[in-house]
Protein backbone atom coordinates (compact mmCIF):
# COMPACT_ATOMS: atom_id res chain seq x y z
CA UNK A 1 0.00 0.00 0.00
CA UNK A 2 1.32 3.43 -0.88
CA UNK A 3 0.92 4.85 2.62
CA UNK A 4 3.51 2.42 4.10
CA UNK A 5 6.96 3.66 3.07
CA UNK A 6 10.30 2.76 4.59
CA UNK A 7 11.37 6.38 4.86
CA UNK A 8 8.14 7.53 6.50
CA UNK A 9 9.19 9.83 9.35
CA UNK A 10 6.48 8.77 11.82
CA UNK A 11 4.43 5.67 12.29
CA UNK A 12 0.84 5.96 11.14
CA UNK A 13 -1.73 5.99 13.91
CA UNK A 14 -2.69 2.43 14.80
CA UNK A 15 -6.12 3.66 15.88
CA UNK A 16 -6.77 4.98 12.39
CA UNK A 17 -5.59 1.78 10.68
CA UNK A 18 -7.64 -0.43 12.95
CA UNK A 19 -10.74 1.61 12.07
CA UNK A 20 -10.40 0.63 8.41
CA UNK A 21 -12.18 -2.67 7.83
CA UNK A 22 -11.66 -5.28 5.16
CA UNK A 23 -8.92 -7.55 3.91
CA UNK A 24 -5.69 -6.49 2.24
CA UNK A 25 -6.97 -7.01 -1.31
CA UNK A 26 -10.06 -4.86 -0.81
CA UNK A 27 -8.00 -2.09 0.78
CA UNK A 28 -5.60 -2.13 -2.14
CA UNK A 29 -8.48 -1.81 -4.59
CA UNK A 30 -9.89 1.15 -2.67
CA UNK A 31 -6.52 2.85 -2.48
CA UNK A 32 -5.93 2.32 -6.20
CA UNK A 33 -9.23 4.06 -6.95
CA UNK A 34 -8.36 6.96 -4.63
CA UNK A 35 -4.97 7.27 -6.28
CA UNK A 36 -6.53 7.79 -9.71
CA UNK A 37 -9.18 10.30 -8.68
CA UNK A 38 -8.95 13.69 -10.41
CA UNK A 39 -9.55 15.37 -7.04
CA UNK A 40 -6.73 15.69 -4.54
CA UNK A 41 -7.27 13.61 -1.41
CA UNK A 42 -5.66 14.04 2.01
CA UNK A 43 -6.57 11.94 5.05
CA UNK A 44 -5.59 12.91 8.59
CA UNK A 45 -6.07 10.66 11.61
CA UNK A 46 -7.67 11.82 14.86
CA UNK A 47 -4.33 13.28 15.96
CA UNK A 48 -4.15 15.40 12.77
CA UNK A 49 -1.37 13.20 11.40
CA UNK A 50 -1.31 12.83 7.60
CA UNK A 51 -1.88 9.17 6.77
CA UNK A 52 -2.85 9.28 3.11
CA UNK A 53 -2.20 11.48 0.09
CA UNK A 54 -3.11 10.55 -3.48
CA UNK A 55 -1.22 11.29 -6.69
CA UNK A 56 -3.34 14.30 -7.64
CA UNK A 57 -2.67 15.98 -4.28
CA UNK A 58 1.05 15.33 -4.76
CA UNK A 59 0.89 17.15 -8.10
CA UNK A 60 -1.14 20.05 -6.71
CA UNK A 61 1.31 20.72 -3.88
CA UNK A 62 4.48 19.67 -5.71
CA UNK A 63 5.54 17.15 -3.06
CA UNK A 64 6.31 13.44 -2.75
CA UNK A 65 4.30 11.36 -0.31
CA UNK A 66 7.51 10.02 1.22
CA UNK A 67 8.34 13.58 2.34
CA UNK A 68 5.13 14.33 4.20
CA UNK A 69 3.34 11.14 5.28
CA UNK A 70 3.24 10.82 9.04
CA UNK A 71 3.63 14.56 9.66
CA UNK A 72 1.20 16.47 11.86
CA UNK A 73 -0.81 19.23 10.22
CA UNK A 74 1.23 22.06 11.76
CA UNK A 75 4.45 20.40 10.54
CA UNK A 76 3.26 20.80 6.93
CA UNK A 77 3.97 24.53 7.33
CA UNK A 78 7.56 23.70 6.46
CA UNK A 79 6.36 23.15 2.88
CA UNK A 80 5.48 26.59 1.34
CA UNK A 81 2.75 25.17 -0.90
CA UNK A 82 0.92 23.76 2.15
CA UNK A 83 0.91 26.95 4.23
CA UNK A 84 -2.37 28.40 2.85
CA UNK A 85 -4.12 25.06 3.47
CA UNK A 86 -2.75 24.72 7.01
CA UNK A 87 -3.95 28.25 7.77
CA UNK A 88 -7.41 27.48 6.35
CA UNK A 89 -7.89 24.18 8.18
CA UNK A 90 -6.81 25.55 11.55
CA UNK A 91 -5.29 23.71 14.47
CA UNK A 92 -8.17 21.26 14.91
CA UNK A 93 -9.07 20.92 11.20
CA UNK A 94 -12.39 22.71 10.87
CA UNK A 95 -15.27 21.35 8.79
CA UNK A 96 -15.21 23.26 5.49
CA UNK A 97 -17.54 23.18 2.49
CA UNK A 98 -16.30 24.28 -0.94
CA UNK A 99 -13.99 27.03 0.30
CA UNK A 100 -11.85 28.77 -2.32
CA UNK A 101 -8.15 28.81 -1.50
CA UNK A 102 -5.39 30.50 -3.49
CA UNK A 103 -2.25 28.39 -3.25
CA UNK A 104 -0.33 30.48 -5.79
CA UNK A 105 -1.32 33.08 -8.38
CA UNK A 106 -1.64 30.22 -10.86
CA UNK A 107 -3.37 27.68 -8.61
CA UNK A 108 -6.75 28.07 -6.89
CA UNK A 109 -8.31 25.13 -5.08
CA UNK A 110 -11.80 24.35 -3.91
CA UNK A 111 -11.39 22.81 -0.44
CA UNK A 112 -13.78 20.66 1.58
CA UNK A 113 -12.94 18.91 4.84
CA UNK A 114 -15.19 16.19 6.23
CA UNK A 115 -14.87 14.50 9.63
CA UNK A 116 -14.86 10.70 9.42
CA UNK A 117 -17.06 9.19 12.11
CA UNK A 118 -17.13 5.52 13.10
CA UNK A 119 -19.52 4.43 15.87
CA UNK A 120 -20.02 8.07 16.87
CA UNK A 121 -16.28 8.60 17.30
CA UNK A 122 -14.15 10.78 15.06
CA UNK A 123 -11.31 8.71 13.61
CA UNK A 124 -9.94 11.30 11.22
CA UNK A 125 -10.63 13.94 8.59
CA UNK A 126 -10.97 13.66 4.83
CA UNK A 127 -9.80 16.71 2.86
CA UNK A 128 -10.93 16.95 -0.78
CA UNK A 129 -9.20 19.36 -3.16
CA UNK A 130 -10.45 20.43 -6.59
CA UNK A 131 -8.40 22.50 -9.01
CA UNK A 132 -10.75 25.38 -9.90
CA UNK A 133 -8.11 27.65 -11.44
CA UNK A 134 -9.59 27.46 -14.93
CA UNK A 135 -13.14 28.11 -13.68
CA UNK A 136 -11.98 31.18 -11.75
CA UNK A 137 -10.11 32.44 -14.81
CA UNK A 138 -13.25 32.06 -16.93
CA UNK A 139 -15.28 33.88 -14.26
CA UNK A 140 -12.76 36.71 -14.23
CA UNK A 141 -12.87 36.99 -18.03
CA UNK A 142 -16.68 37.07 -17.97
CA UNK A 143 -16.64 39.73 -15.27
CA UNK A 144 -14.15 41.82 -17.22
CA UNK A 145 -16.29 41.51 -20.37
CA UNK A 146 -19.46 42.55 -18.51
CA UNK A 147 -17.64 45.52 -16.98
CA UNK A 148 -16.29 46.64 -20.35
CA UNK A 149 -19.66 46.22 -22.09
CA UNK A 150 -21.52 48.05 -19.33
CA UNK A 151 -19.05 50.95 -19.37
CA UNK A 152 -19.38 51.20 -23.14
CA UNK A 153 -23.18 51.23 -22.89
CA UNK A 154 -23.34 53.78 -20.09
CA UNK A 155 -22.17 56.76 -22.19
CA UNK A 156 -24.65 56.43 -25.11
CA UNK A 157 -27.63 55.65 -22.87
CA UNK A 158 -26.86 58.67 -20.68
CA UNK A 159 -26.49 60.88 -23.75
CA UNK A 160 -29.80 59.59 -25.13
CA UNK A 161 -31.52 60.29 -21.82
CA UNK A 162 -30.22 63.88 -21.82
CA UNK A 163 -31.36 64.45 -25.43
CA UNK A 164 -34.84 63.00 -24.82
CA UNK A 165 -35.23 65.07 -21.66
CA UNK A 166 -34.46 68.25 -23.63
CA UNK A 167 -37.18 67.37 -26.11
CA UNK A 168 -39.78 66.40 -23.50
CA UNK A 169 -39.14 69.53 -21.42
CA UNK A 170 -39.74 71.71 -24.46
CA UNK A 171 -36.27 73.26 -24.44
CA UNK A 172 -36.11 72.82 -28.21
CA UNK A 173 -39.67 73.86 -28.92
CA UNK A 174 -43.18 72.55 -28.39
CA UNK A 175 -43.58 68.82 -29.06
CA UNK A 176 -46.89 67.68 -30.63
CA UNK A 177 -48.92 65.23 -28.51
CA UNK A 178 -48.48 62.23 -30.83
CA UNK A 179 -44.72 62.77 -30.92
CA UNK A 180 -44.55 63.26 -27.15
CA UNK A 181 -46.11 59.83 -26.57
CA UNK A 182 -43.41 58.20 -28.70
CA UNK A 183 -40.64 60.19 -26.99
CA UNK A 184 -41.96 59.22 -23.53
CA UNK A 185 -41.89 55.53 -24.51
CA UNK A 186 -38.33 55.97 -25.77
CA UNK A 187 -37.36 57.71 -22.54
CA UNK A 188 -38.94 54.95 -20.44
CA UNK A 189 -37.21 52.19 -22.44
CA UNK A 190 -33.88 54.00 -22.19
CA UNK A 191 -34.31 54.27 -18.41
CA UNK A 192 -34.66 50.49 -18.22
CA UNK A 193 -31.44 50.14 -20.19
CA UNK A 194 -29.66 52.54 -17.81
CA UNK A 195 -30.87 50.55 -14.79
CA UNK A 196 -29.67 47.32 -16.38
CA UNK A 197 -26.24 48.85 -16.99
CA UNK A 198 -26.08 50.01 -13.34
CA UNK A 199 -26.97 46.54 -12.09
CA UNK A 200 -24.38 44.88 -14.35
CA UNK A 201 -21.68 47.28 -13.17
CA UNK A 202 -22.62 46.63 -9.53
CA UNK A 203 -22.44 42.86 -10.04
CA UNK A 204 -19.07 43.20 -11.80
CA UNK A 205 -17.69 45.29 -8.92
CA UNK A 206 -19.02 42.75 -6.41
CA UNK A 207 -17.29 39.89 -8.22
CA UNK A 208 -14.08 41.91 -8.35
CA UNK A 209 -14.32 42.60 -4.60
CA UNK A 210 -14.38 46.38 -5.17
CA UNK A 211 -17.90 47.35 -4.10
CA UNK A 212 -17.94 48.94 -0.63
CA UNK A 213 -15.94 52.16 -0.37
CA UNK A 214 -17.00 55.07 1.88
CA UNK A 215 -17.67 53.66 5.36
CA UNK A 216 -18.97 56.14 7.95
CA UNK A 217 -20.83 56.11 11.26
CA UNK A 218 -24.40 56.72 10.05
CA UNK A 219 -28.08 56.43 10.93
CA UNK A 220 -29.84 53.49 9.26
CA UNK A 221 -33.15 55.25 10.00
CA UNK A 222 -32.09 58.26 7.93
CA UNK A 223 -30.96 55.99 5.10
CA UNK A 224 -34.36 54.26 5.00
CA UNK A 225 -36.23 57.59 5.23
CA UNK A 226 -34.33 58.96 2.22
CA UNK A 227 -35.24 55.87 0.18
CA UNK A 228 -38.90 56.07 1.22
CA UNK A 229 -39.06 59.67 0.01
CA UNK A 230 -37.82 58.58 -3.44
CA UNK A 231 -40.74 56.12 -3.71
CA UNK A 232 -43.43 58.37 -2.21
CA UNK A 233 -44.90 59.44 -5.58
CA UNK A 234 -44.98 55.85 -6.87
CA UNK A 235 -46.66 54.69 -3.65
CA UNK A 236 -49.40 57.32 -4.09
CA UNK A 237 -49.75 56.51 -7.78
CA UNK A 238 -50.34 52.83 -7.00
CA UNK A 239 -52.74 53.74 -4.14
CA UNK A 240 -50.79 51.76 -1.58
CA UNK A 241 -51.00 52.14 2.19
CA UNK A 242 -47.52 52.80 3.48
CA UNK A 243 -46.25 53.05 7.03
CA UNK A 244 -42.75 53.60 8.38
CA UNK A 245 -42.76 52.49 12.01
CA UNK A 246 -39.91 54.27 13.74
CA UNK A 247 -38.74 53.33 17.24
CA UNK A 248 -39.57 55.70 20.09
CA UNK A 249 -35.99 55.89 21.30
CA UNK A 250 -33.19 56.93 18.92
CA UNK A 251 -31.28 53.99 17.47
CA UNK A 252 -27.49 53.86 17.76
CA UNK A 253 -25.57 54.76 14.66
CA UNK A 254 -23.84 51.99 12.71
CA UNK A 255 -20.94 51.72 10.28
CA UNK A 256 -22.35 52.01 6.75
CA UNK A 257 -21.46 52.63 3.17
CA UNK A 258 -24.50 54.90 2.87
CA UNK A 259 -24.73 54.89 -0.93
CA UNK A 260 -24.57 51.10 -1.12
CA UNK A 261 -27.03 50.65 1.74
CA UNK A 262 -29.49 52.91 -0.11
CA UNK A 263 -29.22 50.53 -3.06
CA UNK A 264 -30.00 47.54 -0.82
CA UNK A 265 -32.95 49.18 0.91
CA UNK A 266 -34.16 50.61 -2.42
CA UNK A 267 -34.20 47.16 -4.02
CA UNK A 268 -36.33 45.76 -1.19
CA UNK A 269 -38.79 48.67 -1.16
CA UNK A 270 -38.95 48.69 -4.97
CA UNK A 271 -39.96 45.02 -4.96
CA UNK A 272 -42.59 45.65 -2.31
CA UNK A 273 -44.07 48.58 -4.26
CA UNK A 274 -43.83 46.86 -7.64
CA UNK A 275 -45.45 43.57 -6.61
CA UNK A 276 -48.18 44.82 -4.25
CA UNK A 277 -51.56 45.36 -5.89
CA UNK A 278 -53.48 48.67 -5.51
CA UNK A 279 -55.01 48.98 -2.06
CA UNK A 280 -52.32 46.78 -0.53
CA UNK A 281 -50.14 47.65 2.42
CA UNK A 282 -46.38 48.05 2.92
CA UNK A 283 -44.87 48.44 6.38
CA UNK A 284 -41.25 49.24 7.16
CA UNK A 285 -40.09 48.92 10.75
CA UNK A 286 -36.84 48.83 12.69
CA UNK A 287 -35.88 47.69 16.12
CA UNK A 288 -32.75 47.39 18.21
CA UNK A 289 -31.91 43.79 19.02
CA UNK A 290 -28.93 42.47 20.93
CA UNK A 291 -25.85 44.03 19.31
CA UNK A 292 -27.69 44.68 16.02
CA UNK A 293 -30.48 46.63 14.34
CA UNK A 294 -33.17 44.59 12.60
CA UNK A 295 -35.13 46.03 9.67
CA UNK A 296 -38.41 44.55 8.41
CA UNK A 297 -40.04 45.36 5.08
CA UNK A 298 -43.46 43.72 4.88
CA UNK A 299 -45.95 43.77 2.02
CA UNK A 300 -49.30 42.20 1.14
CA UNK A 301 -48.20 41.51 -2.43
CA UNK A 302 -47.91 38.50 -4.71
CA UNK A 303 -45.66 36.48 -2.45
CA UNK A 304 -43.04 33.94 -3.52
CA UNK A 305 -43.90 30.35 -4.56
CA UNK A 306 -42.52 27.90 -1.99
CA UNK A 307 -40.72 25.78 -4.61
CA UNK A 308 -38.75 28.82 -5.82
CA UNK A 309 -37.78 30.44 -2.52
CA UNK A 310 -34.34 28.82 -2.41
CA UNK A 311 -33.37 30.71 -5.60
CA UNK A 312 -34.37 34.18 -4.48
CA UNK A 313 -30.86 35.55 -3.92
CA UNK A 314 -29.28 34.07 -7.05
CA UNK A 315 -28.33 36.12 -10.10
CA UNK A 316 -30.96 36.69 -12.81
CA UNK A 317 -33.72 34.82 -10.96
CA UNK A 318 -37.31 36.06 -11.13
CA UNK A 319 -40.27 34.16 -9.70
CA UNK A 320 -42.77 32.64 -12.15
CA UNK A 321 -45.81 34.43 -10.68
CA UNK A 322 -44.02 37.77 -11.14
CA UNK A 323 -43.04 37.00 -14.73
CA UNK A 324 -46.69 36.40 -15.62
CA UNK A 325 -47.67 39.97 -14.83
CA UNK A 326 -44.45 41.88 -15.51
CA UNK A 327 -41.62 41.17 -17.93
CA UNK A 328 -39.38 43.97 -16.62
CA UNK A 329 -36.57 43.51 -14.14
CA UNK A 330 -33.04 42.15 -14.31
CA UNK A 331 -33.21 39.57 -11.54
CA UNK A 332 -30.08 41.10 -10.01
CA UNK A 333 -31.57 43.26 -7.26
CA UNK A 334 -31.75 40.70 -4.47
CA UNK A 335 -28.34 39.26 -5.36
CA UNK A 336 -26.83 42.74 -4.97
CA UNK A 337 -28.84 43.42 -1.81
CA UNK A 338 -27.68 40.21 -0.12
CA UNK A 339 -24.06 41.01 -0.88
CA UNK A 340 -24.35 44.56 0.52
CA UNK A 341 -26.00 43.39 3.76
CA UNK A 342 -23.51 40.58 4.33
CA UNK A 343 -20.57 42.84 3.45
CA UNK A 344 -21.69 45.03 6.35
CA UNK A 345 -21.58 41.99 8.64
CA UNK A 346 -25.37 41.58 8.62
CA UNK A 347 -27.85 38.87 7.70
CA UNK A 348 -30.85 38.82 5.33
CA UNK A 349 -33.77 36.41 5.10
CA UNK A 350 -37.48 36.38 4.30
CA UNK A 351 -40.83 34.74 4.99
CA UNK A 352 -43.39 34.46 2.21
CA UNK A 353 -46.42 32.64 0.92
CA UNK A 354 -47.76 32.87 -2.61
CA UNK A 355 -50.68 35.30 -2.60
CA UNK A 356 -50.03 36.15 1.06
CA UNK A 357 -47.26 38.74 0.79
CA UNK A 358 -43.63 38.76 1.88
CA UNK A 359 -41.57 39.98 4.82
CA UNK A 360 -37.88 40.68 4.24
CA UNK A 361 -35.66 40.99 7.29
CA UNK A 362 -32.10 42.21 7.49
CA UNK A 363 -29.75 43.11 10.30
CA UNK A 364 -26.81 45.49 10.69
CA UNK A 365 -24.38 44.99 13.59
CA UNK A 366 -24.06 47.81 16.10
CA UNK A 367 -20.37 48.60 15.86
CA UNK A 368 -18.29 51.74 15.81
CA UNK A 369 -15.35 50.01 14.14
CA UNK A 370 -15.98 48.59 10.68
CA UNK A 371 -12.61 46.92 10.21
CA UNK A 372 -13.45 44.28 12.79
CA UNK A 373 -15.51 42.33 10.30
CA UNK A 374 -14.70 43.87 6.93
CA UNK A 375 -12.21 41.73 5.01
CA UNK A 376 -9.88 43.03 2.31
CA UNK A 377 -12.03 41.57 -0.48
CA UNK A 378 -14.68 44.23 0.18
CA UNK A 379 -12.39 47.24 -0.38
Amino acid sequence: MFWKKKNQKKEISEDFLSAIKGDEEEKNKTLAIINYLTAGILVFDKNNQLVLINSQAEKLFGVKREEILGRRLFELNSFPSFRPLVSLLGGEIKKIQNKELEITKKLILGVSSIPMIVQQEKIGTLVILHDITREKLVEMMKSEFVTLAAHQLRTPTSALKWSLRLLLDGDLGTVPKNQREILEKMYYTNEKSINLVKDLLNVARIEEGKFLSKITLSSIEEVIQSVVEVYSDEIKKRKLKFEFEKPLAPLPKVMLDVDKMKIAVGNLIDNAVRYTLPGGRITVSLAEKEKEIEVQIQDTGLGIPENQQSKMFTKFFRAENVMKIETEGTGLGLFITKYIIEAHGGRIWFESGEGEGTVFYFTIPIKEEFAEYLTEEFY
